[in-house]
């Protein structure tokens, strides 16, 4: 398997440099793609159309798990929000039971430590459309996990999303609108989880970055952490 590293000093998410680097692999590599895995921002959906015509576009599991989390989050949000307006008594009491709730209700349930599962019964108990939300997502973590082919997976998202249009308006809409790409994900199981990783060890060796005084000290760095050839550098 041949392998190509981008590392550029660049804030600009744009689709440029990645098109310019992929160029330089030639028409005979980018018409062998077979599969891109993307998150939903930017124009890589176009760019892959563009330039590797035969290849399948799938959305990473993860970044839409991610955005679900978000909007679970900004509802807890809101009902602390709401709570304020209650009168001492009530507000003290609902304010008490979202406390450090916000790990508790994205972390998946199984995976509860006791005292975060007592956290979460707490929450609940006193904020019912906390608790349908954070069993539509909990829901949602499992359909990805235990659908054992496209055809099941694809059903049970669309039952989903039929059950969480009331709950999850923004989520609901996105995912309708990428749900070719989504359900993609059954057919190979292909995430972004390899570049996940690497953007962690980018994020530490930035983190950590001390005395690097220039992006070619960054570089060599970076390609120290998995061994590669400055060669393979763009």
């Amino acid at each position: 398997m041949n392998w190509s590293i981008i590392l550029y000093d660049n804030s600009d998410t744009s689709c440029f440099l990645v098109e310019e680097v992929m160029r330089t692999w030639g028409e005979k590599v980018l018409s062998q793609i077979e599969e891109v895995s993307i998150d939903m921002t930017g124009n890589y959906k176009s760019l892959v159309k563009k330039i590797s015509p035969n290849a399948e576009v799938t959305v990473d599991r993860f970044h839409v798990t991610k955005m679900i989390h978000e909007e679970l989050n900004q509802a807890r949000i809101e009902q602390k929000i709401v709570a304020k307006s209650l009168n001492a008594k009530k507000r003290a009491k609902l304010f008490d039971s979202l406390k450090g709730s916000k790990y508790t209700l994205l972390r998946a349930e199984e995976k509860l430590f006791e005292q975060q599962k007592i956290k979460l019964k707490e929450v609940n108990s006193a904020y019912p459309l906390i608790k349908i939300m954070h069993s539509l997502k909990e829901e949602f973590d499992a359909l990805f996990e235990k659908s054992k082919d496209w055809g099941e997976g694809t059903l049970r998202l669309i039952d989903w999303l039929k059950k969480a249009s009331s709950y999850y308006h923004k989520s609901v809409k996105i995912i309708t609108r990428w749900f070719a790409e989504i359900i993609g994900y059954f057919e190979r199981r292909t995430t972004n989880g390899i570049v996940e990783g690497i953007n962690h060890k980018l994020k530490l060796l930035k983190r950590c970055g001390f005395g690097l005084r220039n992006f070619n000290n960054i570089e060599m760095r970076a390609l120290l952490f998995w061994h590669f050839p400055k060669s393979l550098a763009h």
